[in-house]
């Protein structure tokens, strides 16, 4: 069933869109909604909904005498970055770690992906290398549809579980409208990690920044002491920013400026940022220089020639769950049941569960078993998603006693 679910899930297109103003970004992301509404009521689950803006809920009640509500949580868009429409999987069964040959000249090399050797034996997921595999974060959606159905069918003792369904994650709003109250949650998951074992209670602090640079277009041939480029002078700023601050260039916990996009004439240019950090104290500091470099260029060029509006993200949700430290510890002792070894690390990006902590509800993140997120090369070992599931159900066993 895991693997009929997953391939059903992933060929539903629920791309989002960063420069949609609407909630949620995209509509097709309802599409994928009222397909989890019809099956969370087939496998019996009370209190199903979706909302206007796509969100997915329901609840599986306790059959024990737990108190506990424990949630599950994963999100249904995909990137912005490549195309999720007509996403056609590849099995390759009993992978024997040569390259796997996808569509269009496209291949998963096993020495540009060295993971790939780790998997051989297992049955190997990803696109035909035309699409991304969404994986990211249908694997983690497929995950909880099944954890939910091995709890039901097994009848082990469980707690209160509460699921939940996002749109708009990959584009940073995934809890805009998050129903936190309605959830009525103690503690929760997010499954939108990577690789086997991975738990992730640290992430950046993020923010985004929109620059405008106004230009003055002036015929070159008399442009002298009159044209300002505006295309120059937004090389100029990416100039002045530390050029080893850089995702190119660091890991761990090493934060970064990127440059996420660009467009620019003579006459005007425009740049979307992200800022990222782990510590607090950098990432303002980060914030600060950016807003010196852009006061230098327009003492240099002139008052509105750079305009610039940081606005943060999200925060490290370090600080939340190390309040509530039982849900890392807990899903350390249902990886080590499963078998899996825990790969505790920051995440360097975000996830649902920051926001969500600091709205009041801990959420660590788990891994799904995924690769290669946002690209043609991703993908996925099917083993792995099934020891996502049995981590799941430790967990709610786990929590079946509190």
């Amino acid at each position: 069933m895991l693997l009929e679910r997953f391939l059903k899930y992933v060929k539903v297109d629920t791309q989002s869109d960063p420069e949609s103003t609407t909630s949620p970004s995209t509509e097709k992301q309802k599409n994928l909604a009222v397909i989890l509404v019809d099956e969370l009521k087939e496998l019996g689950l009370s209190d199903v909904r979706t909302d206007d803006y796509g969100y997915v809920y329901a609840t599986l009640p306790t059959n024990c005498n737990s108190s506990y509500r424990l949630g599950f949580i994963a999100h249904m868009d995909t990137s912005s970055a490549v195309s999720g429409a007509n996403v056609c999987p590849v099995i390759t069964s009993h992978y024997d770690g040569s390259d796997i040959v996808l569509k269009e000249g496209v291949r998963l090399s096993a020495e540009e992906f060295s993971e790939l050797k780790n998997h051989i034996g297992k049955t190997i997921i990803s696109s035909d290398g035309t699409t991304l595999l969404g994986a990211d974060d249908k694997a983690g959606i497929a995950e909880i549809m099944e954890g939910l159905r091995t709890l039901i069918e097994s009848g082990v003792d469980r707690p209160t579980i509460k699921v939940a369904f996002t749109p708009d994650e990959e584009v940073g709003r995934g809890t805009d409208h998050f129903d936190i109250k309605g959830f009525d949650c103690d503690g929760a998951y997010t499954l939108d990690g990577g690789e086997l074992g991975e738990l992730e209670y640290e992430n950046f602090n993020a923010a985004g920044v929109k620059v405008t640079v106004n230009g003055k277009s002036v015929h070159p041939g008399s442009a002298k002491g009159k044209m300002i480029n505006a295309g120059l002078v937004l090389m100029e700023l990416q100039g002045l920013l530390p050029a080893f601050d850089n995702p190119m260039y660091t890991e761990g916990y090493e934060g970064f400026f990127h440059l996420d996009s660009m467009n620019s004439t003579v006459d005007r240019a425009t740049a979307n940022y992200i800022i990222r950090d782990h510590d607090r104290q950098k990432f303002e500091a980060k914030k600060l220089l950016f807003s010196q470099c852009v006061d230098f260029l327009n003492k240099k060029y002139g008052e509105g020639t750079v305009m610039c509006d940081i606005t943060d993200s999200y925060y490290n949700m370090k600080e939340i769950i190390e309040q509530h430290k039982h849900l890392v510890d807990n899903a350390l002792v249902a990886m080590e049941q499963a078998g899996v070894k825990p790969l505790v690390r920051p995440i360097r990006g975000g996830t649902d569960g920051a926001r969500l902590s600091f709205d009041g509800l801990p959420c660590p993140n788990l891994f799904t078993g995924g690769y290669n997120f946002h690209g043609r090369y991703e993908y996925i070992p099917l083993e792995d998603m099934h020891k996502a599931v049995e981590v799941m159900v430790n967990l709610a066993k786990i929590y079946a006693k509190k």
